[in-house]
């Protein structure tokens, strides 16, 4: 057991509901990026434990399938239960964890977490599509669980994202087994509690810990896997996929971006500065992020000035003080990654506005807030993606610039727009090349609307009755007329 932020974790693995310490593979070092001292050490899976928990899994399938529709509803609502009951302590551990701001962590992220469980209880009470005719026969939608769901989840957001996929699959009446980021395994184990707790069955909900070649390659091989949902880089996707090439398991991907802000010259220009600040949130490591600033030249200099001015205001700290407005990066790796962005944008022609460099005053993991302008076209800058706290800004002329430029990469995740025009915002958003475009806002994101990117940000949508498509084998019954 460790005791992180002064709650107790469990560092083992979740299967078949009881608590599985290292095997052979032993443990690794969980490291907090506040400090970069180690929290916990964690068990390190690999191919046992894969084999072990999809056999759980698929042993708890049969009897959670034909569980009814209402009784695992109630129990999703007893997890959400048990989650808002434990906020404070997921809060503290999570931030300890990932080095996002505990004020975040308690005030939105936890009681999303909540969230999710209890819109895909309620909306699987509701799922039904009402059945029709031909030629005097009757068709029947219905959705069959799929079976063992194999997700695996990213860093950045670990217990939001990772019930994102959870809730709706163990609605579905699908069994779970979870492969949390090694760099934020902690919030994963506390959830398994929290399932015990609510009386969910043994078996239905498994956690691996561990890294991805050694436990993700094994889990996606499965041929007993029937679904696989997963949040994080490309190249990762890609292998993935390979692995779930000869089961034609089914996928669901979302993967990097490289968004758009499209600023124009008819915007409230404070509305447009808020939203290109807000970019910085979870230290830039946020995969919807739009971290090109694309602004009308006429309102360029105007909007640079009152951009540079607010950013200048946020405090870097300790994620722990309800006063900063920016963490640390998450990773000693990562944060070298993101140095590298910024000293090859350099090197390119780039000129920094803004930050530039890691925080001297801090040290540790904590990454200024950078803003560059003048990178060349094409630069990597402006085509791959950073996340951290990294933005660029570029200006256009016309409408039909704007788009371009907008559509530029190889990522399709999101957009934002800023106008005062309804109807320039209908043309544009009508061609930006995205999962979800948002105008005049940011971030807004309902449960009910489908998720997911197109072009390389990814396969599939989720969210909404789009998860239940996903999570689900969607049959259709055609009875003939009954004789009279």
């Amino acid at each position: 057991m460790a005791a992180v932020a002064g709650v107790a974790v469990e560092p083992g693995h979740w299967i078949g509901g009881e608590r599985v310490g290292p095997g052979s593979g032993g443990t690794f070092a969980d490291v907090s990026p506040i400090d970069e001292r180690t929290v916990a050490e964690i068990a390190r899976g690999g191919a046992g434990e894969a084999e072990a928990a999809v056999a759980a899994a698929r042993r708890a399938f049969p009897a959670w399938s034909r569980t009814s529709r209402e009784e695992r509803a109630r129990l999703l609502h007893a997890i959400a239960d048990g989650v808002d009951k434990r906020v404070e302590e997921l809060a503290q551990v999570e931030t300890a964890d990932n080095g996002a701001l505990v004020r975040s962590h308690r005030r939105g992220v936890m009681p999303r977490v909540a969230h999710n469980f209890r819109f895909f209880a309620d909306r699987l009470l509701r799922l039904g599509h009402e059945d029709f005719d031909t030629r005097g026969h009757t068709n029947h939608v219905s959705w069959d669980p799929a079976g063992v769901c194999a997700l695996i989840t990213p860093w950045n957001a670990p217990l939001m994202l990772a019930t994102w996929k959870i809730a709706p699959a163990l609605a579905a009446g699908n069994t779970v087994v979870l492969k949390p980021a090694e760099w934020t395994p902690l919030t994963a184990s506390l959830l398994a509690g929290i399932t015990a707790e609510a009386g969910l069955p043994d078996g239905v909900f498994n956690v691996v810990q561990g890294y991805g070649a050694e436990v993700g390659g094994p889990l996606t091989a499965h041929p007993d896997v029937k679904r696989i949902s997963f949040t994080g880089s490309v190249p990762t996707a890609k292998a993935i996929a390979a692995a779930a090439a000869p089961n034609l398991t089914p996928l669901s991907l979302e993967l990097g971006g490289k968004s758009p802000l499209l600023v124009f010259a008819d915007a409230d220009l404070d509305l447009a500065v808020d939203l290109a600040v807000e970019q910085y949130d979870n230290a830039g490591q946020v995969c919807l992020a739009a971290t090109r600033l694309l602004v009308e030249s006429s309102v360029a200099g105007e909007f640079t000035e009152r951009f540079l001015a607010k950013a200048a205001a946020l405090r870097q700290g300790d994620p722990r003080d309800e006063a900063t407005d920016i963490g640390p990066q998450i990773h000693r790796r990562h944060l070298e990654r993101v140095d590298g962005f910024v000293r090859r944008a350099k090197d390119a022609g780039a000129r920094a506005l803004l930050g530039g460099g890691p925080n001297e005053k801090l040290g540790g993991l904590y990454y200024r807030p950078t803003l560059f302008t003048g990178a060349p076209e094409g630069a990597e800058i402006l085509t791959e993606e950073v996340f951290g706290p990294v933005l660029t800004l570029q200006t256009f002329d016309t409408e039909e610039q704007a788009v371009a430029m907008a559509n530029g990469t190889r990522f399709g995740l999101a957009a934002t727009l800023a106008t005062g025009d309804p109807e320039r915002a209908r043309r544009v958003t009508s061609r930006l090349v995205a999962g979800t475009v948002w105008v005049n806002c940011f971030f807004v994101r309902d449960l009910r609307a489908p998720f997911g990117g197109a072009r390389e940000s990814g396969m599939g949508r989720e969210g909404g009755d789009w998860s239940f498509d996903f999570y689900c084998d969607v049959k259709n019954t055609v009875t003939a007329p009954w004789a009279r």
